[in-house]
């Protein structure tokens, strides 16, 4: 597998190998070993979701107990984003994106104290993503897909969005003792 830095250090882009013929193929999409030299583990929960056109997911972060999220797309193309929200980091504010698809097979890891979201650009998408946390309904937050504290150059003007992301909170409304911290690497 192929890994990549973002503009984010810490979260990473990762290109598995394909290994394919006229038949079909085969991918490796995770190995507890060799995604733990990128510093991507313990996972300990999948998730699946299937969404149409135009759904916009998130932007979602758990806290207390934070999420890691290893994602990708097994059908169609989204639009996903990782959004740094960890107070005293040296890329607070700043957010990353990469097209994921199942054509291209990439996969994100989006660390734990990031808040993290994704549209659907094709017909439909099925997005798999493991998490470094169980989910914890009454922990997650979600923050406003369009806070102009973030500019997120989103590729779609009216999304789709549930009530709960409808009506989630712009991040200067989020009180402080709600966010997460950076811990710098030692």
């Amino acid at each position: 597998m192929e890994v990549e830095q973002t503009a984010i250090p810490e979260v990473l882009l990762i290109k598995p190998k394909l290994f394919g013929d006229e038949r079909g193929f085969f991918q490796e999409t995770f190995q507890a070993e060799r995604y733990a030299e990128y510093g991507i583990g313990p996972l300990l929960q999948d998730n699946l979701s299937k969404s149409s056109r135009g759904v916009l997911r998130g932007l979602h972060y758990q806290l207390p107990d934070p999420q890691g999220k290893l994602v990708y797309v097994i059908e169609g193309e989204v639009l996903d984003i990782a959004v740094d929200i960890r107070l005293g980091s040296p890329s607070f504010g700043q957010w990353v994106g990469a097209r994921l698809s199942g054509d291209n097979h990439h996969q994100l890891w989006v660390p734990e104290g990031f808040a993290h979201g994704f549209c659907v650009l094709s017909d439909y998408a099925i997005f798999a993503y493991k998490c470094s946390a169980y989910y914890k309904p009454e922990a997650e937050i979600s923050l406003r897909w369009d806070d102009p504290t973030f500019a997120i150059d989103w590729p779609i003007a009216e999304p789709s969005l549930s009530i709960r992301d409808a009506a989630a909170l712009n991040f200067d409304d989020i009180p402080k003792n709600k966010l997460p911290h950076y811990i710098a690497p030692a």
